[in-house]
């Protein structure tokens, strides 16, 4: 009897197990997989192949950090949009790559994958890359049929796998892009895309509209950077986060970006731009980068940006070699194709002719006869002045959309500017009226006076009273050398004896603006007018002064460095006018539509109607003006 219980029990026992061992089975089954990264699930799983790998084997995202954050952007449920604006030799196909297989493998959903034309790129894409992946990364391999196989349904160009596909596209083949939906849209080398895809238009925006029905979309955008102002990846972005890849002095500890301006050509070495010590490449690459955003706020679309300095598969050596064979085929050839090669994929920026404008001749020949004192397309009117010891010298400038732009009068008021007189017959004249053809009028909307040559305490004197009566007269201050990179408008500062407002200025940038729109040639947005009119002062001399300086690229105690020189013989007032002006516009940041359906109008939009003037808050900035 004690024989029957006990075995009865030993058969519930195992019956017991095998129940609980079923249920195990089970929930192994449906339960979903482990939280993974994009980031996480490439350092566990991606295998990288022997033909299209350096360094070919098990993936391991510490090779080159800079690319965890990025791929772990697209964990975010947050981020929309996330851009790469980056150089060669950074690993930024593999990022594509790492994506596609985390969404194959972890999270399935349909994908479009756009590279610039259907044959060859798509297809070699496909070929090179995709399908070495899928068939080196076990994970992959299982779940992605070879397109030769003839069960498989698949194509170089289109895979299925369980819950999504993957299609390759041409953004020069519109059929290729008006697919199915996708969740997952990624486009390669935008800036190397055609204007439109057939008859179609954007390419970019025929691949978004795929993802619209879709609440957890994900658009990536990856690019070498081409032509500064016809760049798509520039401007997207721009209109991002712009995040820059820093990392720590291994002296001060203050991050900073890898710039080429401060690579020292004699011992290889980068300064530090807080502390000036002479660092190695190996010691600033030993400490823990992370990406510092430019714009934080704009976090639904991060724009990300790298150069070539970072590239652990590059070292700086080679790459001064680089910019040396560029600069010696431009300074005795001529040639610009190396260094905007070298400009484009090493230090992933746009390129611009730089230093380069139009002739004397040339812009003294496209004078023109204005028939009123602000000619037709002006709809708003900017004024900057240079301060010298015995004279203001001043120019009114008129601006239309796209920035295209008319010398409107050019004066020079002599005077003692230690008296407080002179500087009255200043503001005197800055509140004139200019008219147009028709008899209705416009004012100065922004003066900007530099502050940081002659009489800067007379200066401070004259903005303080401004600003008492609520006069637009903005003081201004460029920086120089010290201040190579950093944009026009750069800040805001109150640092000087009166607690005046005085922007701060990024000159080098102003001059690239301003000597780039003189070089146009053909009336629309950027070109630059001026009145061959006797009485509005843009005689030979004044003509000549916008192209007085020129960018040159020089080496000194083993590094780069580059300025504005100005040429022999010169005056260079009116370019730096011009500069001014053009920062004053950019302060501004009008509405043109706007304000041309006021000048339509014939509405002076700058004169105050009694009753409507507004109380603004102490400290706070326009940078945007619709009047």
């Amino acid at each position: 009897m004690n024989t029957l219980k006990a075995t009865k029990m030993m058969n519930r026992n195992k019956i017991e197990y095998k129940t609980l061992k079923l249920f195990r089975d089970i929930a192994k089954v449906v339960s979903p997989p482990p939280l993974l990264t994009v980031s996480q699930w490439a350092d566990r799983y991606r295998r990288l192949s022997p033909e299209s790998a350096a360094e070919p084997g098990q993936w391991n995202t510490a090779r080159a950090p800079y690319q965890r954050e990025i791929m772990d952007a697209v964990n975010d449920p947050i981020v929309e949009h996330i851009v790469i604006m980056s150089s060669a030799q950074v690993g930024k196909t593999e990022l594509i790559l790492n994506v596609i297989g985390y969404y194959i493998d972890y999270d399935p959903a349909p994908m479009l994958i756009v590279q610039p034309t259907l044959k060859p790129m798509a297809e070699d894409f496909s070929k090179d890359r995709l399908a070495p992946m899928i068939r080196d990364t076990p994970t992959l391999a299982g779940k992605v049929r070879d397109a030769k196989s003839k069960t498989s349904g698949n194509t170089i160009l289109h895979k299925t796998f369980p819950g999504g596909h993957v299609t390759i596209a041409g953004a020069n083949s519109p059929s290729s892009l008006a697919s199915r939906p996708v969740r997952i849209v990624m486009m390669d080398e935008i800036d190397r895309y055609p204007v439109s895809a057939g008859t179609e238009g954007s390419p970019i925006k025929l691949a978004e509209k795929r993802t619209t029905t879709f609440w957890n979309k994900k658009k990536i955008k990856v690019s070498t950077p081409t032509i500064k102002g016809r760049s798509k990846i520039e401007e997207e972005f721009q209109s991002g986060t712009m995040e820059e890849w820093c990392v720590p002095c291994p002296c001060c500890g203050k991050y900073q970006p890898y710039e080429w301006g401060r690579i020292q050509f004699s011992d290889v070495t980068m300064e530090c731009k807080f502390c000036g010590e002479h660092i190695s490449e190996a010691d600033w690459k030993q400490g823990e980068g992370k990406f510092i955003a430019a714009h934080p706020e704009r976090n639904r679309k991060r724009s990300f940006h790298l150069n070539e300095l970072a590239s652990p598969w590059t070292h700086w050596e080679t790459i001064i070699q680089e910019w040396k064979e560029a600069h010696k085929a431009l300074k005795e050839n001529a040639d610009i194709s190396k260094m905007q090669t070298f400009i484009n994929t090493v230090l992933g920026e746009t390129w611009e002719e730089r230093g380069k404008g139009a002739d004397d001749d040339s812009l003294l020949s496209r004078r023109e006869k204005y028939e009123a004192e602000i000619p037709e397309g002006v709809l708003l009117l900017t004024a900057a002045v240079d301060v010298q010891d015995d004279r203001f010298e001043i120019e009114v400038v008129g601006w239309g959309k796209g920035y295209e732009s008319w010398g409107i009068k050019y004066e020079k008021i002599y005077g003692n500017l230690d008296l407080e007189e002179t500087w009255d017959m200043l503001e005197a004249w800055l509140d004139q009226e200019f008219r147009f053809a028709s008899g209705s009028s416009l004012l100065i909307a922004r003066t900007c006076i530099d502050t940081g040559g002659h009489k800067t305490t007379e200066c401070y004197k004259f903005l303080k009273r401004m600003e008492r009566k609520g006069k637009r007269i903005s003081g201004i201050k460029g920086f120089g050398r010290e201040g190579q990179g950093i944009p026009l408008v750069y800040k805001l500062s109150t640092n000087n004896e009166y607690k005046v407002k005085v922007f701060i200025l990024g000159v080098d940038s102003g001059k690239e603006m301003v000597v780039t729109r003189l070089a146009m040639t053909e009336a629309g947005p950027g070109y630059c007018h001026f009145p061959l009119n006797a009485d509005r002062g843009y005689d030979e001399i004044v003509i000549k002064g916008f192209n007085s300086e020129q960018r040159v690229d020089e080496i000194k105690e083993g590094r780069v460095f580059t300025k504005w020189k100005k040429k022999s013989g010169i005056r260079n007032e009116p370019l730096d006018l011009r500069v001014y002006n053009t920062a004053a516009i950019e302060i501004l940041q009008p509405n043109f539509d706007v304000l041309e359906k006021k000048i339509k109008a014939g509405i002076n939009y700058m004169k105050k109607t009694p009753g409507t003037k507004k109380k603004r808050k102490t400290g706070v900035v326009s940078r945007g003006i619709e009047l």
